[in-house]
Order: C-alpha cells, then sequence, then structure tokens
C-alpha cells in the first residue's frame, strides 16, 4: 500500500515539477515522507535507489530502527546484509494478499537481534516449539503470536518466525513513535494508527466474512490480506500488546470479541470492526446478556477453531466440524459453550453416546452471563427436537431473498416434525423479521411463548412489534414481563429504558405501573 501511495504521490510530483531537475524532484518527494515512518522511508529507498536520496531514506529508515530499538535499552545497530536489507525493504512493502516472504537464516537472526528487547520475548512462551509445551505453560507466560502459529504450522519454524519478524516491525514502527516513557494510552492511539491508518486493516464484506470466516480469523491470513473478522484483528492487537507490555483482556459477548484496556475503574474497548474506537460497554450488552465474559490468552487461540468450524456447520460437512472443535478442545477443556456445540456435532454423526456424555455435563449450567440459558438441550433430553433437527439452527442464509426463503422452508420442515422446539420457533421469528412480514413474525413469537414465558428478547421483541403497530397495551404487557425477567437477576438493560420513555411518549402506562 505504501508503494503504491508513493508512486502515485511520485508521478504529481513530476507532473507538477516537470520543468526541475530530477535531484529537486525526489528531494521534493522525499521531504513529504512521514518522518516517523519506517516504512516509507523504505519504500522511497526501494523505489529510488542508488541515488544518494535514496540512500538517505535508507539512512533514515535505519535510524528509527535503532531510536525504537534504543527504548529497550541495550540496542544501538541493526545488523543487516545487503540481503538483508532488501528481505526488509520486501517484508515491510508487501503487497496485500501476497504470502510472505520466507526469511534466510542470516536475515532471521538480524530480526531476532532487532527484537531481543521486546517484552514478549522474556516470556516462557517464546522459547517453546511444540503445541504441547504451549498447553502446559502459566496462562502469564504464553506467547500469544507463536501458540497461534504453532497450532497451526506445527514446528515449520522457518515459516513461523518470518510472521513473527514482520510482527516484530509492526512493534518497532510503533516504538519509533512512541515517547520514552509512553503512556498505555499513547500505546493504543498508536497501534490504532499503524494498523488501521497506515496498514489499512479491515473487516472484510460481510458477504465474504461469513462465507470464509475462518480465513479472516487465523492470524497469518490476516495479516496476510489485511482483512479480518473482529476475532482476527483482535488477535493481531493482542500480539502487538505484548511485544509492547501493554496488558489487555480479551472480551467475549455472545457472537462477538472485542479488545479491553482497564486499569482500576478506567475502561477503554477498543473495535477492532471499527478502527479501535472505544464504545461504552453498554453497547455491548442486551436484553439476554446481563454481563461480558472474559477469555484466556489460551482460550483466544482455541476460538480460531470455533471459527472454522462455523464455516463447516453452514456447508454442512459435520465430520469437519468435529475435527475443529477437536482441536480447540486442548485450549478450551472445560468450556461449556465448546462442549454444547461438540455435543450436537457428535449427535448429527451418529455418534450418540459421545455427544449425550459431553450435554449431560452441561444441560443445568446457566451462564452467569445470560438471564436464560440456552434452551436446546433442554429441548434435545425432553425428545422435543432430534440430531436431524439441530441441523436447521446452523444453516447459512444469504441477504438475498431466495436464500432466507429457502432456510425457512427447512425450518419450518423441521417444526412440522418437532413443533415444540423453541430454538427454531425462535429462528423462524427472526426469519419473518428478515423478510419484513411482522404479522407473522408476531405469530410465531407468541407461538413460543405458548411453551414459555421465560424468555427476555422474545417479550422484547414483542413490545417492540406491538409498539410499532400501535398496539400500546399488548406493548405495555411485553415490556413489563421483560423487567420482570431481568430484574430478577438485578440487571436494568437501557434498551428497556429507552423503550419505556417511548412508550410513555406514545401512550401512558398502565395504572398498576404508574
Amino acid at each position: 500500500m505504501i508503494k503504491y501511495f508513493l508512486l502515485a504521490f511520485s508521478f504529481w510530483v513530476n507532473l507538477a515539477l516537470a520543468i526541475e531537475p530530477i535531484d529537486l524532484k525526489l528531494k521534493t518527494l522525499y521531504n513529504r515522507l512521514d518522518p516517523t515512518s519506517i516504512s516509507q522511508h523504505l519504500a522511497y529507498y526501494e523505489l529510488y535507489q542508488p541515488h544518494p536520496i535514496a540512500e538517505k531514506a535508507l539512512q533514515d529508515a535505519w535510524n528509527l530502527l535503532a531510536n525504537s530499538s534504543s527504548q529497550m535499552d541495550g540496542f544501538s545497530q541493526v545488523p543487516f546484509t545487503l540481503a538483508g536489507i532488501q528481505s526488509l525493504t520486501s517484508l515491510v512493502n508487501k503487497p496485500v494478499d501476497q504470502k510472505p516472504l520466507i526469511l534466510d537464516d542470516n536475515t532471521l537472526q538480524a530480526f531476532i537481534r532487532l527484537s531481543e528487547k521486546l517484552p514478549h520475548t522474556q516470556l516462557l512462551g517464546h522459547s517453546v516449539w511444540r503445541e504441547e509445551e504451549v498447553l502446559n505453560l502459566p496462562l502469564d507466560q504464553i506467547d500469544l503470536a507463536r501458540g497461534l502459529l504453532i497450532s497451526q504450522y506445527g514446528e515449520n519454524r522457518q515459516l513461523i518466525r518470518s510472521y513473527e519478524a514482520l510482527m516484530d516491525l509492526m512493534a518497532v514502527q510503533i516504538l519509533a513513535r512512541l515517547p520514552k516513557k509512553a503512556t498505555q494510552e499513547e500505546k493504543i492511539h498508536q497501534i490504532n494508527f499503524l494498523i488501521f491508518e497506515e496498514m489499512g486493516f479491515r473487516f472484510p464484506p460481510e458477504a465474504v466474512s461469513i462465507k470464509d470466516i475462518d480465513q479472516y480469523s487465523f492470524l497469518p491470513s490476516v495479516i496476510d490480506s489485511h482483512r479480518g473478522v473482529c476475532l482476527g484483528v483482535s488477535i493481531l492487537y493482542l500480539c502487538l500488546a505484548q511485544r509492547l507490555q501493554l496488558p489487555l483482556e480479551m472480551i467475549t459477548p455472545p457472537g462477538h470479541i472485542y479488545v479491553r484496556f482497564r486499569d482500576g475503574d478506567k475502561i477503554i474497548n477498543i473495535e477492532t470492526t471499527a478502527r479501535g474506537i472505544h464504545l461504552d460497554s453498554r453497547h455491548y450488552l442486551d436484553v439476554g446478556t446481563c454481563e461480558l465474559q472474559q477469555r484466556t490468552i489460551l482460550e483466544v487461540i482455541g476460538m480460531t477453531y470455533f471459527n472454522q468450524a462455523s464455516v463447516y456447520w453452514q456447508k454442512g460437512n459435520y465430520q469437519e466440524v468435529v475435527k475443529a472443535y477437536e482441536k480447540a478442545k486442548p485450549y478450551m477443556k472445560d468450556d461449556p459453550l465448546l462442549k454444547e456445540l461438540l455435543g450436537y456435532a457428535l449427535l448429527i454423526t451418529e455418534k450418540k453416546d459421545e455427544g449425550e456424555f459431553l450435554l449431560n455435563q452441561i444441560k443445568d449450567h446457566s451462564p452467569s452471563y445470560l438471564i436464560v440459558k440456552n434452551t436446546m438441550c433442554e429441548d434435545y433430553f425432553a425428545n422435543k427436537v432430534d440430531a436431524e433437527g439441530l441441523k436447521v439452527l446452523f444453516l447459512r442464509a444469504d441477504n438475498d431473498r431466495k436464500s432466507i426463503l429457502k432456510k425457512k422452508e427447512s425450518v419450518e420442515a423441521t417444526l412440522k416434525r418437532c413443533p415444540c422446539f423453541r430454538a427454531g420457533i425462535q429462528q423462524l421469528a427472526m426469519i419473518w423479521i428478515q423478510l419484513h412480514r411482522t404479522g407473522e413474525c408476531i405469530e410465531t413469537l407468541n407461538r413460543f411463548l405458548e411453551l414459555d414465558q421465560t424468555d427476555p428478547e422474545v417479550h422484547f421483541y414483542l413490545a417492540i412489534l406491538y409498539a410499532q403497530r400501535r398496539h400500546y397495551p399488548k406493548a405495555w404487557h411485553h415490556l413489563m414481563e421483560t423487567e420482570k425477567i431481568v430484574k430478577a437477576k438485578n440487571y436494568e438493560p437501557r434498551v428497556l429504558k429507552d423503550l419505556r420513555r417511548e412508550l410513555v411518549m406514545e401512550c401512558p402506562a398502565p395504572m398498576e405501573n404508574v
């Protein structure tokens, strides 16, 4: 990206200064470089060598590397050979979607010397090369990047070191822009600038991200493509944070993940799908989610295989679903969600005893972060749904009407066989919403309430839908039912307060609720 920017900029400079000597043109372009950008100076050098100004740009890049390294106490010279310089420029200015340059031993040793004072190198996890060793480390000694790359590439040290070298360079670039005693907030600001502004990491288009969510979750493909879903970019963010001694936490609201910095009462939420902006923690809560779940660094590695499994679910490749969850299991041994999802996959692949063994372990588990537990496991053991019926919940539907209608037919066929399957009824209601058929959605949600009155989200959706239809008595009824359920868990979500305020403006509350 930097190289193409410089090429375009060079064209316009040459055009504007056509009557000037080439030295002046190159000097003008050189003066427009970001004085703190290693990548821009290396790109300039690569484009205009062996001109003396290009050599000066290389020296500037050298100085930036040396200065940032000097912040790490004990490094003052970057020992790159001529071949190493070429590798360095190729690595820094690698086009998006191009596979990484596999560095030779001499160049790798130079990169190791460059990064040897970065904080993550002091972790025990930075010296291990086998998955079993990663799993046996204390949580605070795991090098996340090393653990992730080992889990994907085994003991391919050359490839792993090459990816690590690129992340080390990213960390060194950040250090080059930080003051000697930078605050944690300054580190966050510079990480955001580097990955979202200078390197242009972005969330992939929705249709692509759903279809290839595993590709945009694994660290190497995120680095190669500069595209990542919430998990993929959050993992890269954590890898850089470890290199900068920035303590961060991985937070997982249902269906999402983001990074958090916390210092006492001070919290900075880093939303990696929106260029690192801070969003209030209440943004991640809803009627059914009453608190935020924090994941360990070991669980983060396992969660990449969750996303891989979701792709296989959508393709109906259930054997691969089982393999993906089995791969995640060592990193998330006692995770209830893993046991539940793996249990369903085992049932569907006709491993009933193994699946039921796992599901029996979690059937009475009610997560603290949820108002009510998932009903699928309960319905299965109550014979309200069979293994075949579970498949429908994992079918993928694109945003086009044809795909949505196809999934609707599958859900309706399942409910014809399993009319009391609550999760299936909820999914059908959401499909009606996608089709803008609110009447059918209301009917379907009421069908759910005939089986179960305890789900706050069902009442909440009904309150909204009835309010839209100006059926205010029913809207008030379902709002108050929602409030009753969540208050039993000492929870008062903002969305309920907002809905109550809107209803009051349209219709006074019933007298018994005044």
